[in-house]
């Protein structure tokens, strides 16, 4: 039987503990997911954007400043971040999203 666990890093942590040996030893492959720099954050949501069907860049390069200082380079909070900015600029009609407008979504929604 094959068991695919998926988790926050935190959960390693605790099975780090001597209780759970047992368990940890029974894990054959690991697969973490790195922090970005604030190159690859910036590549990460241009990709995405592209793939969505942007024809130009949305994010400015303070957007994405920001960004990378809210979420540290983890993924998950990168797109948290990026969809909340996207829902509130498209309810107010902007086009260009900016570092000012991240910071108004990160106090208002993500705090």
């Amino acid at each position: 039987m094959a068991l695919i666990l998926v988790w926050q890093s935190e959960l390693w942590d605790r099975l780090n503990l001597q209780v759970y040996a047992t368990i940890r030893q029974r894990i054959d492959l690991q697969c973490k997911l790195p922090h970005y720099d604030r190159a690859q954050i910036g590549d990460y949501i241009r990709r995405h954007m592209t793939f969505a069907g942007a024809e130009y860049d949305i994010f400015t390069d303070s957007a994405i400043d920001d960004i990378y200082q809210f979420s540290r380079g983890a993924v998950r909070l990168v797109n948290k971040v990026c969809t909340h900015t996207l829902i509130y600029s498209s309810q107010n009609k902007h086009r260009i999203i900016d570092g000012h407008m991240i910071k108004r979504v990160i106090q208002g929604e993500l705090f």
